[in-house]
């Protein structure tokens, strides 16, 4: 039980802590940070999405940044709905703690009510406001890119940015950074439309207990749940909860057919 989430809580303290070696020139097989890093000393990886607010801001984008870019856009389109934000963002770890607070102190009312959909939104204006200004609009501001750099470089801003997160998502709503707030979560959601590796769901092994429902940090992406079979839509965030909590084997990663109802 809770297999696929003790692997993705150690993937990203991971990838983390190969960072900070990396960086302290220990072991150099990732230097850098997840906006731009460098694996092996050779393969130079961007983050699509900052590249693209880069590119509407006018700014210059070398061929190494863009060929990154590609590469790292390629691989999480394809392996799995927002693998990015479910396996590799350190922000998951904290909203995932948050969450758990929240369950055992037994808060139930919310500050504010955001739709899912302000991401989105979000991610339009990141892009336009990137445009007008000539900035890379999120990238400017954003709260991955500020902890990831406070943990990979050692800083001391950690602390501070690892209680503000903490605390927005204990009391302002369940889930408000990854599930309503982020334009990236937003931005890996519409490139996994395609992706291969999904979550399918089975009708006549389901008997309707309704766990899956009550773990999923993305619940709209489980809405065939107790009416068809189906596969999870893009928003996703592939944790495997529902997969761990469900006792009825109804729900299990798959790879995709084509030939499947999406």
């Amino acid at each position: 039980m809770m297999k696929f989430t003790f692997v993705r809580h150690l993937i990203q303290v991971g990838i983390l802590v190969l960072f900070v070696l990396g960086n302290l020139g220990i072991f150099k097989f990732l230097e850098g940070n997840l906006s731009g890093s460098k694996l092996l000393g050779v393969l130079h990886l961007n983050d699509p999405f900052a590249a693209l607010q880069l590119f509407l801001a006018g700014l210059a984008l070398s061929t190494t940044a863009v060929i990154g870019a590609i590469i790292v856009l390629v691989f999480y389109a394809l392996i799995a709905p927002r693998a990015f934000c479910g396996w590799v963002c350190p922000v998951n770890i904290i909203t995932d703690l948050a969450n758990y607070i929240r369950t055992k102190i037994g808060i139930t009312k919310n500050l504010a009510s955001f739709s899912p959909k302000a991401r989105y939104y979000l991610l339009v204006l990141s892009l336009v406001l990137s445009a007008i200004f000539h900035i890379a609009a999120f990238e400017s501001v954003s709260y991955i890119g500020a902890l990831t750099r406070s943990v990979v470089y050692l800083g001391g801003s950690f602390f501070a940015i690892f209680v503000a997160i903490l605390l927005v998502d204990i009391f302002i709503q369940k889930r408000f950074i990854c599930g309503h707030l982020c334009p990236l979560g937003a931005f890996w959601a519409v490139a996994s439309k395609f992706s291969l590796i999904r979550i399918k769901y089975s009708l006549d092994k389901c008997k309707k207990c309704n766990e899956c429902l009550r773990v999923c940090p993305e619940t709209s992406t489980l809405n065939m749940v107790g009416k068809s079979d189906g596969l999870v839509s893009s928003e996703c965030i592939s944790c495997g909860r529902c997969v761990e909590i469900c006792n009825d084997d109804a729900l299990n990663f798959t790879i995709l057919n084509f030939g499947d109802k999406k």
